[in-house]
């Protein structure tokens, strides 16, 4: 039986390997030593350290207005969260392959 890291490692990587094999310029990556996934070698989503898929969706994105569980990514400890940055945990991972195309679109325009 495998544990829930495990779980959300395999899925990141499922959604990772769909999106390299179906978009010419998307290419595996990293970013903060997390495997992370580029788009012309920019990281728009990428597996937190605490196994969260974290995705760049825009600083005009609200998570309070969200029907499910957002929150600002913020790894660090005296400055503010990454601007347009956001962590969806594996309780949401059945949102996380739509997430990951949403951030494909937003960083292609």
């Amino acid at each position: 039986m495998r544990n829930d890291m495990e779980q959300e490692q395999l899925l990141f990587e499922q959604i990772r390997n769909e999106m390299v094999s179906l978009y010419r310029d998307v290419t595996i990556g990293v970013m903060m030593s997390s495997p992370a996934i580029k788009y012309k070698g920019k990281v728009f989503t990428f597996l937190s350290k605490n196994n969260r898929m974290v995705f760049k969706l825009g600083k005009t994105f609200i998570p309070d207005e969200q029907k499910f569980e957002t929150y600002p990514f913020n790894p660090f400890k005296k400055k503010a969260p990454l601007a347009g940055w956001f962590e969806v945990p594996y309780s949401e991972h059945h949102l996380w392959k739509d997430l990951a195309g949403e951030a494909l679109t937003l960083i292609e325009s």
